[in-house]
């Protein structure tokens, strides 16, 4: 069994500016750095005719009055009348392109659609911000998009699902899907500024919210301790109340967001470009890209995560990393998140395909974390088949006792 830590793989410091090199031949070597700044701000009532933080979110001292809002035709239903209101409130000339809803709809054709509509709008290259309001698949679509049209576009990240929340709209990646690969497509583009509005949540069904908090517990079993006593002793209150009410009268539900967002940035912040591959955010992103794509529309991403962290808990315990009581209350607390712990897409050969899809993706090696306990992880590279068919089955086999 190999594990890794992350300081043994750091890659060394490279020479920097532009320097000229004539041991054998002419050459010049260009070495730049870009400063990347952007803003994640919690916000409350973003839709207030009364709050100026989304028309002026994104601006410069050059921007005028124009703004292209992207929503999904799901966040346009609920919310497209009061978005318009809030534009003509703010003196603002809007056009809302409508998007479909979904995984499915992840596509180059939804990019393009974004594209044509900001050309046909017209607007500054560098001053007029873009704004996506909706869920993480929006957020990637108008990402992708933005970071294209003209070679880069400033825009605006309104996440309105728990995921999207805690963490599509905290990133700088974006992307869509291609063929049967997941974000096979994509790019690094930081948004201006993100800005997170909780009470977006009363509107999220109760499986919606179980989805984002997939990834709030991906952070808990790998990084945060904390964070999941927290999921431990609340994992139903937080559903019921979708995480509402004043934050000072609120504390767990602040803290769990608050310690979530946190824990991704920290992890993010200094590997935005993914230089070094090992990373404890891609916890429950081993398998699930493949998981997720083979079972549309019957998985969401949280799900097909859950899906993967279950598995790669039993994993940890087989070796010794996970103790049988560990395990018991990692698992516990996803059934009580309401999230999947089997699915009959979850085949011993599926994961294999997917092991080996997400290897290519790692550069050659399996770069798998795997939790130590609960609230650590490690990164292993000799994962083997029979332990992808074993986890699976044992899972299987909990889950259907269970049911009995």
């Amino acid at each position: 069994m190999t594990y890794h830590t992350l300081d043994s793989l750091d890659p060394a410091p490279l020479p920097t500016g532009l320097h000229t090199d004539r041991a054998q031949e002419t050459r010049w070597v260009v070495q730049a750095v870009k400063p990347v700044q952007y803003e994640v701000r919690m916000v409350a009532g973003l839709l207030d005719p009364a709050s100026d933080e989304l028309a002026t979110a994104g601006t410069t001292e050059r921007t005028g009055n124009r703004r292209f809002v992207v929503v999904d035709a799901h966040v346009h239903e609920l919310y497209g009348d009061r978005i318009r209101a809030y534009l003509d409130r703010h003196g603002l000339t809007g056009r809302l392109c409508v998007l479909p809803a979904g995984e499915e709809a992840k596509t180059m054709e939804s990019v393009l659609r974004v594209v044509r509509g900001i050309d046909e709008f017209g607007i500054s290259r560098r001053h007029d911000p873009v704004i996506a309001i909706g869920g993480g698949v929006l957020l990637d679509i108008v990402g992708f998009a933005a970071s294209m049209y003209r070679r880069s576009t400033p825009y605006v990240r309104v996440p309105t699902t728990l995921i999207g929340l805690v963490d599509a709209g905290v990133g700088v990646k974006t992307g869509i899907n291609f063929d049967a690969g997941k974000n096979r497509l994509g790019t690094y583009a930081a948004p201006a500024v993100s800005l997170l509005d909780r009470t977006f949540l009363t509107t999220l069904d109760r499986r919606h919210l179980s989805n984002g908090l997939a990834e709030i517990l991906k952070i808990a079993l790998v990084k945060d301790a904390r964070l999941f006593a927290l999921l431990e002793s609340h994992a139903e209150e937080l559903i019921e109340t979708a995480f509402q009410g004043r934050f000072d009268q609120d504390p767990v539900a602040a803290e769990v967001l608050e310690r979530a967002i946190h824990g991704m940035l920290e992890e993010l912040q200094p590997n935005l470009w993914e230089s070094r591959l090992e990373r404890l955010v891609d916890y429950g992103h081993t398998f699930s890209p493949t998981l997720e794509m083979d079972a549309l529309p019957a998985l969401l991403h949280g799900e097909a995560v859950n899906l993967d962290m279950a598995l790669t808990t039993v994993i940890g315990r087989r070796r010794g990393l996970v103790t049988d009581a560990e395990q018991e209350r990692a698992l516990r607390v996803m059934r009580r998140l309401e999230l999947p712990l089997s699915h009959p897409v979850c085949t011993g050969d599926r994961l294999e395909r997917a092991l080996a899809d997400t290897v290519r993706h790692r550069d050659g090696l399996q770069r798998l974390p795997l939790p130590v306990g609960i609230g650590d992880a490690c990164f292993a590279n000799d994962v083997t088949a029979r332990e992808l068919h074993d986890a699976a089955e044992e899972l299987a086999q909990l889950e259907t006792t269970r049911a009995r």
